[in-house]
């Protein structure tokens, strides 16, 4: 757990400010952002997504009911490597998304598609009920799968950042109202993992998560995108960090994180350069 606390300090400022825009804005844009068809590649190709499982792979609970965190794949010299994305917003934000602030971001999802990556997308509940046919589009779109980052972006354990906190005893709810959300848009692809707003978390967050057979998947590689203005330092400090088997976070945002689109405009092609394979995180786990 301290691993994971020292890599939350990186990230967690950032991800305490989070925003999105109104539901019927033009940033809720249908799938006409994005080309019309995903990706159909061959298997074998870099680029492709795998052919959906039935059922995703999911860790089963450790020791006294606590949820296992995974942090990056299995050990191994394949050299796959899984883009994950936060779409973040808070719970009390949404005076600042009537405001007209812009959090989603069709031009990333755009680029994935046109990229072939598949990748993994944490969502929040209450971003999903701002964009929701983003996220019904993301969703039952084959290249990617959507995870669970609570409904609130609240912190759940003390001291997080800034985040606000919530009771241990609300965790549970807040995860179950969260894929009641995202499924409610429509989405499919909804897979049993878990991302804890700013990385934060103690053994009552597990056990919530346990107790509801649920992953929790953190990271091993901090993209600082988040509030970052340049793409080219986001990209070195991705391609610096990159191992067999990595879990990249970055963000599906743009007023919180501007570049991302623009750094995985670089980071794509690079890592294909070396012979790595992009895979959701499903398919990490399966590995």
């Amino acid at each position: 757990m301290t691993a994971v606390a020292v890599l939350g300090v990186v990230l967690g400022s950032a991800l305490a400010g989070c925003a999105s825009t109104s539901e019927g804005s033009p940033g809720d844009r249908p799938a006409a952002a994005a080309p019309a068809a995903p990706s159909r590649a061959p298997s074998r190709a870099p680029s492709s997504a795998p052919p959906a499982a039935a059922k995703p792979p999911n860790l089963a609970p450790g020791p006294e009911g606590l949820a296992r965190v995974l942090e990056r794949g299995p050990k191994s010299d394949a050299k796959v490597v899984a883009l994950t994305f936060d779409a973040d917003m808070t719970a009390d934000e949404g005076p600042r998304a009537a405001g007209g602030e812009h959090f989603d971001n069709p031009e990333l999802i755009a680029l994935l598609r046109r990229l072939k990556v598949p990748a993994t997308v944490f969502m929040t509940g209450r971003w999903a009920e701002e964009y929701p046919s983003q996220a019904r589009s993301i969703g039952t779109d084959p290249l990617f799968e959507i995870a669970n980052h609570s409904y609130s972006h609240y912190a759940f354990t003390s001291p997080c950042y800034g985040l606000p906190t919530m009771g241990s005893a609300e965790i549970g709810g807040e995860v179950e109202r969260a894929f009641g959300a995202i499924r409610k848009t429509g989405a499919r692809n909804v897979v049993p993992y878990f991302r804890f707003p700013g990385g934060c978390y103690d053994d009552d967050s597990l056990r919530a998560l346990g107790a509801r057979k649920v992953t929790a998947v953190q990271w091993d590689v901090v993209s600082g995108d988040a509030f970052a203005t340049d793409a080219d330092a986001v990209a070195e400090q991705v391609l610096d960090g990159v191992k067999p088997g990595s879990l990249v976070v970055m963000h599906c945002t743009r007023s919180a994180a501007p570049v991302t689109d623009r750094a995985v405009d670089q980071v794509v092609p690079e890592l294909r350069k070396r012979g790595y394979r992009f895979v959701k995180v499903s398919e990490l786990m399966r590995g």
